[in-house]
């Protein structure tokens, strides 16, 4: 929006209740079971890719499970009673390699399938959230900066998207050998497992406590990287005005106040999320000592006599190696999972503010059986409006006008006083809190929105360029238009000249909003794009305010053809600009102080006159 709604009527200036003041909060298990449910379905839209991840996991981790038994039976046929019977080693080393070998190529088809589910996750995630955006009412981008929004599409997406893609099928890897090396040691030795039923429990415990406190600290950190790049977005988007006052040292101070703030976090969060690993491992560790050590002890009393082969405690030395592999798989995996938990904390908290932002409300919906009309006259009529950004605090107290068809009104009068307010009530960005706006007889709800904001042209003072070319950005006010078309309206814009002189023309194609173009000329460009709209309503929000006043007497002769037969409203501060207009509207505190035209308010010799003659005594 424009400068007239920054200090009284700019609703960034409201309290935001979803600002991200609460993103610390920690999630209760009803939104956490809830976060989850809804990012399970963005798996089963994937369902075939799920499908052949889970056959390829499963696959590869069984395979695997195979193999140290397999080693255990070869080493029994070496050091075994008796001669050592090769015709068994061969065959077990044969079928251990092939084991070990299909594992591998089996997950080098779950990596594969894992990039493709990746691919498909963080594009369904991106494209729900973009489009979601693209609904929201115009006061919830006044509310939010644009850097915390980017951080959820970039940041957030991407930390979901691991989780969902990776971290969830390790987990199922993980359960599958924790299960299938249980089953096999107890085959082996149900005596020596009972060792993990004193340390598993204590693992747990330890993870449990640890990942309890890690959880909002991984909120905090996701937190402080949204209001960072809300700032650096915020001040490399206003990089000449700070250096025209010389404020770099002091801009460098507030970012490096928010980038240790944003370190500290993420430290904090690595820090203790970094003690799971190494306390579980020690366990873990520590559980693999007493295998080793029980083991060898009923070893010895096997190979001796002192146990049966039918006793619990009788194992060969084989199936003892076979043991203590399986035992490295079954912690491995409790170790890992202890790991991915504090990936598994943050990815809840970046998945709840996606969501956050998908069930943000959009406009509200369009009435039943609301008008498309193609056909509006341009006849306006407001009717005691009153509106306010937030409740208890109005900004427009009164507002009453009638604008004929064809006719000009002029807003004016100082900055906050509530003009560009005016011009956000007639395109519904917000709609009044009392009072009506009629548009050729309907009131203005009665219409839907698209061909309500389709009947108005704007030119705003805040130019906006898209990437592509100066032909494409002039077509944007047309759809279809042909290249004559915007010939014709960057020449009834006094822009065709400069755009011939540059080295591409019409082809040049623009870059970061037009940054190798000065401010008048992305204006022209901007009015060009007007020019080429065919609609019967126009609004110009100190349109020519980037030009100089020579060019502005260009602009002018170039507006009045665009004004010609079109309901227009024109948002000025520099007076010469609104000389001509059929209603001139003086605004102050919200209301409409002074009401006529520039001869009836001159000879009035009141604000206006003031107004006037402080610009051009």
């Amino acid at each position: 929006m424009g400068p007239g709604s920054m200090m009284m009527g700019d609703p960034r200036n409201a309290k935001n209740p979803n600002n991200t003041s609460g993103r610390g909060k920690k999630l209760d298990p009803k939104t956490r079971n809830r976060v989850l449910a809804r990012l399970a379905k963005y798996l089963f839209r994937h369902m075939d890719i799920v499908l052949t991840a889970f056959f390829f996991m499963l696959s590869a981790n069984l395979l695997a499970l195979v193999g140290p038994k397999l080693s255990g039976e070869a080493i029994n046929a070496i050091i075994g009673k008796g001669e050592v019977k090769f015709d068994v080693i061969y065959e077990k080393v044969f079928w251990l390699i092939l084991c070990y070998v299909g594992s591998a190529l089996l997950s080098l088809g779950l990596a594969l399938t894992l990039i493709r589910l990746s691919k498909k996750i963080t594009y369904s995630l991106r494209k729900d959230i973009f489009e979601h955006l693209l609904t929201l009412p115009v006061g919830y981008f006044d509310t939010h900066q644009t850097g915390d929004i980017i951080s959820h599409i970039s940041y957030d997406v991407d930390t979901v998207n691991t989780s969902l893609s990776h971290d969830l099928l390790q987990i199922c890897a993980s359960i599958v050998t924790v299960i299938g090396s249980v089953i096999m040691m107890l085959s082996i030795s149900p005596m020596l497992l009972l060792v993990f039923c004193v340390t598993v429990p204590i693992s747990l415990v330890l993870t449990k406590k640890r990942t309890t406190f890690v959880r909002p600290l991984f909120r905090k950190r996701s937190a402080k990287l949204g209001e960072l790049n809300g700032y650096a977005e915020e001040m490399l988007s206003g990089q000449k005005t700070i250096r025209a006052y010389g404020r770099q040292a002091h801009i460098c101070e507030k970012f490096d106040e928010r980038n240790k703030d944003a370190c500290d976090a993420y430290y904090e969060a690595d820090y203790h999320g970094a003690l799971i690993g190494p306390s579980t491992n020690f366990i873990n560790n520590l559980s693999l000592s007493l295998i080793i050590m029980f083991g060898g002890i009923f070893f010895l009393l096997s190979i001796t006599g002192a146990v049966a082969p039918t006793s619990l405690f009788f194992i060969e030395i084989g199936y003892l190696s076979s043991f203590v592999q399986y035992s490295r798989r079954f912690s491995g995996p409790i170790n890992e999972f202890a790991n991915i938990l504090a990936d598994l904390q943050s990815a809840l908290s970046a998945a709840e503010r996606i969501f956050r932002i998908i069930d943000e409300a959009p406009e509200t919906p369009d009435v039943e059986n609301a008008i498309e009309s193609d056909d509006i006259r341009g006849e306006v009529k407001i009717d005691h409006v009153k509106f306010g950004y937030v409740p208890g605090r109005i900004i427009i107290k009164d507002l009453n006008l009638d604008v004929p068809q064809g006719s000009t009104v002029a807003i004016v009068g100082p900055t906050g006083a509530g003009k560009t307010t005016i011009i956000n009530l007639l395109m519904r960005f917000y709609d009044v809190n009392e009072g009506t706006i009629d548009l050729d007889g309907h009131e203005i709800r009665e219409y839907t929105r698209h061909s309500l904001r389709s009947a108005y042209t704007m030119v705003l003072q805040e130019t906006w360029l898209f990437g592509g070319t100066i032909a494409e950005n002039i077509a944007y006010g047309k759809e279809g238009a042909t290249m004559d078309e915007i010939v014709a309206a960057a020449r009834a814009a006094k822009i065709d000249s400069f755009i011939r002189t540059l080295p591409g023309g019409y082809d040049t194609v623009m870059t970061d909003n037009g940054v190798n173009i000065s401010k008048g000329q992305k204006q022209l460009i901007t009015i060009a794009r007007a020019m080429l709209a065919d609609s019967p309503m126009l609004i110009l929000d100190e349109a020519t305010s980037n030009v100089d006043s020579r060019t502005e007497i260009m602009i002018q002769e170039a507006m009045l053809r665009l004004m010609q037969g079109r309901t227009c409203f024109v948002i000025a501060h520099r007076l010469s600009t609104v000389q001509n207009a059929d209603t001139i509207l003086v605004v102050k505190d919200g209301n409409v102080i002074e009401q006529g035209n520039h001869e009836e308010l001159m000879t009035l010799g009141g604000t206006y006159a003031g107004l006037y003659n402080s610009q051009f005594s």
